[in-house]
């Protein structure tokens, strides 16, 4: 899809990758809606950002469907209709189950695997009736494989990633153009994983968002960062023996210890 002039829409749009998105959409010319909860970064970020092109913001709380009602329908009177939707907004908890909260997992399963889906349904009717545009949705690695201190994070990007395939396939069914990219990056060196300490590096967010918007552009179905994750786990998983993979993975790798020493963002 060719970016210029189309309207994007990131949400956790003030930050991270998030926010380096939205500066590469507006050096393509494209026009930038960003949602994000938190309203400084948001005002810095227009701020910031606005001397590159046309860009807007919303201050919205993604776990809350009413918000996501009331500023989609804000967004298409005062924007347009959006051609590109980029599901970004995500959080992560970092501990063991058994110390999760009931907060813990309503909040994780909201804003990671139930906010892209409300978001996208209010957006998507829209794509149908043009026949064009592109949901990009961000889930994880961790969509592919089980990690400690990640069961609640992994849960709701598992869940992003069937959603996001299936997705995927009913365009190809109902014969539309809408495209869909899934997004499963490893750690983004974001501060989203502060404290993250990784055999496997940790992904530089730059390119990590260069490689995001270069697979909207090339409708790229599935996209994996770094590119051997998905071949690794998927290949791993089928031929060998459970035992055998978490070992390889657990002490090969050191996956399974990445987060002993998580402290994210505050």
């Amino acid at each position: 899809m060719k970016l210029k002039d189309k309207r994007v829409l990131i949400t956790g749009g003030a930050s991270g990758i998030g926010k380096i998105m939205a500066r590469l959409m507006l050096e393509k010319n494209a026009q930038v809606v960003l949602w994000d909860i938190n309203q400084p970064n948001l005002d810095a970020t227009l701020m910031e950002l606005s001397k590159l092109g046309s860009i807007v913001g919303y201050q919205v709380d993604v776990s809350n469907i009413n918000q996501i009602k009331q500023s989609a329908k804000q967004v298409k009177e005062e924007v347009g209709k959006i051609n590109v939707l980029i599901n970004n907004a995500g959080i992560v908890v970092g501990k063991y189950f058994h110390q999760h909260s009931t907060k813990d997992i309503t909040n994780t399963m909201d804003i990671n695997a139930n906010a892209p889906m409300y978001i996208t349904a209010e957006f998507l009717n829209d794509m149908l009736e043009d026949n064009i545009g592109h949901i990009c949705n961000i889930a994880s690695s961790a969509g592919l494989i089980g990690n400690p201190k990640m069961s609640v994070y992994a849960a709701s990007k598992w869940s992003l990633v069937g959603w996001s395939e299936s997705l995927r396939l009913e365009m190809v069914q109902l014969g539309k153009n809408v495209q869909v990219t899934t997004v499963m990056p490893y750690y983004i060196n974001t501060g989203m994983f502060d404290g993250v300490q990784s055999k496997i590096p940790i992904q530089d967010p730059e390119k990590a968002a260069q490689k995001i918007v270069k697979a909207i552009e090339n409708n790229t179905q599935r996209l994996t960062i770094p590119g051997f994750i998905f071949r690794f786990t998927r290949l791993g998983q089928a031929l060998m023996p459970n035992r055998i993979f978490d070992w390889f993975a657990g002490k090969v790798l050191g996956i399974y210890d990445t987060m002993e020493n998580f402290k994210g963002r505050n």
